[in-house]
Formats: structure tokens, sequence, C-alpha cells
């Protein structure tokens, strides 16, 4: 165990998982980390105590990832649509090229790891996943997919929620592409926090890494706020989608598993490219883009409405808005039509 202090103990892990917001399902992840604690105690390949340090700090990232998104119970397990749904959400997150090759080598090197026989899936190389799940590796392109629902795809799947009575994949849904809220940030949402953002017409937000937002409510934000509210009774305290008995990324999962299941057979043909699937994450980018037609129909130009939409998605730099416009740093989106348009 010499030179290896970095690796998290069992108690460090536990008041880690749950003095941190962040990680919804602390037993799924307490239990993951465990798992990669045993593999960072024997590890192999000569790396240095730096890098393994680091490789150590990425592979936890991504292990919240698959403790709050997927119930993840064996590491040994992950495939390559877990890689590319984490890749996708970090590049969102506006991660630099240089984490997320870290990333992706702390991931391979962790799974080398594991005896072959072990091991469902192999990890696929960087063309494969870009090839069959639609993500993007080069640095210049991260804004280059377009990952965003239509109009129609959005009430063809609130409709489909709601005949099957799953109003909160219906709410959810509608509060992605309404307010641009990620999936756990509607989770958190407490009678109180709509009752507030009645009275003072935003929704205050609590974000990734404690960071806090104000989102106006538009449109018929404010009616569906009322329609939540009648079907979570209760104290300020109560949560509008997490009933007595189930936990927050029990719910999480449930809403994925449910836009999973039946998003095949509301998806518009073309509306995004080969291997690009909808997901929650698709209903941000849908949200980003219609603010930015609205603030550049208004007279803002390119950057500054960027800089807005940034904001207003909880990021601080509007270059993070090109990922979520699918616009390459050298080009403008056309808000007309959706497609590139000559330089600024």
């Amino acid at each position: 165990m010499a030179g290896r202090g970095w690796i998290k103990t069992d108690e460090e892990l536990r008041r880690f998982a749950y003095a941190n917001d962040d990680i919804m399902n602390k037993g799924g992840y307490i239990n993951l980390m465990q798992q990669l604690n045993r593999l960072a105690r024997h590890t192999k390949g000569g790396l240095s105590i730096k890098t393994q340090r680091q490789y150590y700090s990425h592979a936890d990232q991504f292990i919240r990832f698959l403790a709050d998104g997927y119930g993840s119970q064996n590491l040994a397990n992950i495939s390559g649509r877990h890689i590319a749904d984490y890749l996708e959400e970090r590049q969102a997150d506006g991660k630099a090229a240089s984490t997320i090759d870290l990333d992706l080598c702390a991931i391979r090197y962790f799974h080398d790891q594991f005896d072959p026989k072990a091991t469902r899936y192999s990890i696929p190389d960087n063309s494969m996943l870009c090839k069959k799940y639609g993500i993007t590796l080069d640095p210049r392109k991260y804004g280059g997919v377009n990952r965003r629902w239509t109009w129609a795809e959005v009430n063809r799947m609130v409709e489909l929620a709601i005949r099957y009575g799953r109003y909160d994949v219906s709410h959810i849904i509608q509060l992605g592409s309404g307010l641009g809220l990620r999936i756990h940030e509607g989770i958190r949402l407490s009678c109180g926090d709509a009752i507030a953002a009645l009275r003072s017409g935003k929704l205050h937000v609590k974000g990734k890494n404690g960071l806090k937002r104000d989102v106006p409510l538009r449109a018929d934000m404010p009616q569906l706020l009322r329609a939540i509210l009648a079907t979570a009774p209760g104290n300020s305290d109560t949560k509008l989608f997490v009933p007595d008995g189930k936990k927050a990324h029990e719910v999480i999962q449930s809403i994925q598993a449910f836009i999973s299941n039946y998003r095949d057979g509301v998806a518009d043909p073309g509306a995004r490219p080969d291997g690009v699937k909808m997901t929650a994450h698709g209903l941000r980018h849908l949200y980003a883009f219609e603010r930015y037609r609205e603030f550049t129909n208004e007279g803002f130009k390119p950057a500054a409405a960027r800089l807005k939409v940034a904001m207003l998605i909880g990021h601080s730099r509007e270059d993070i808005t090109r990922i979520y416009l699918a616009e390459d740093k050298e080009e403008n989106i056309d808000v007309g039509s959706g497609v590139s348009a000559g330089t600024e």
C-alpha cells in the first residue's frame, strides 16, 4: 500500500458520498468504488504514482455517472454505450479535450486490470465509439453533432408517457425542453421550489458542483408547475418526483429507461445523425437552441446570445453553447434552418 494513500478508505468513501449532493445513488457509488479500490491496489502496468492518482480520480467521476445514471452494480460490466453516454455528458459540460482523453485512458486502464473472463464487454476503440454511438472525439468538432429533440418528438413522448400513466416522465420531459433542466435537477425539485418559482417568475435550480441559477418561467411553464404541484401534495420539503419508499436515483433510472424503451417509436427519421439516440440530455439541447434563436431574433450578436444561453443552462462560457447548438467554432448557426451559414 506504500505510495497509494490516495485510494479512499471505506470510511472516506461513505463520508464523501453522504456529504456530496451530486451523488444520488450513494450505496451504488460506494459499491463500485470499493470494486475500483480492489483494482487500484493491485494495478499492473508501471504507471507513475501521479498518473495512477489521476486515473483513479477520473474513474471516480465515471463511477458517479454509472451509479446515478444506470444503477450499475458490477464495474466489470461496463460497455461502449456507458462510455459514449458519459463522454457526451462530459463534452456537454464543457470539459476540455485533454480531460476527456484522461477519462478514456482511466476507464481503459482499470478495465484492463480485470481478468478478461470477468468482463462482459470489450471496450471499443475511439473510432468505433464514434462510428457506433455517434459521438466525436475531435475537440474542434465537439459541437458538430445535433442531439436535440424535435418538438414533434417531445409531444409524442409526452403523450405516450401520459397514456401509460407515467406523469413523472411527462413532466420531466417538459421541464427539460421548457426550462433546460438536467434530469437530476428536475428530480431534486421540491414543492417549495415550485411554489417559490410561481411567486417570483423564476425557478431556482441547484445544478452540478453546487452551482445555482435562476431560470425564467416562459410560456406554459407556470401552468406546468401548477399541474405538477397538484400531483405532489405535501409540505415545502416534499420532492415533486420522489415518492415515499423511492430513492432519487431509482426515479432517474426509471425515467431514462422509459425514454430508451420508447424513443425509436417516436423519433423523427433523420432528425439526428445515425447512431445518435434521443436522451434526456437532448432536451437541454433543444432548450438551448430555442433560446439562442430567441436572443438572436431580439438583436443580440451570436457571441452575446451564446453567453446568455450558457448562463441559463448552468455554464459560464459562451463557447459551451456551441456544443448544444451543434455549431463548430468557425461557423455560425442559421437559426432559421439549423444549418451552418457563414462566419461571424
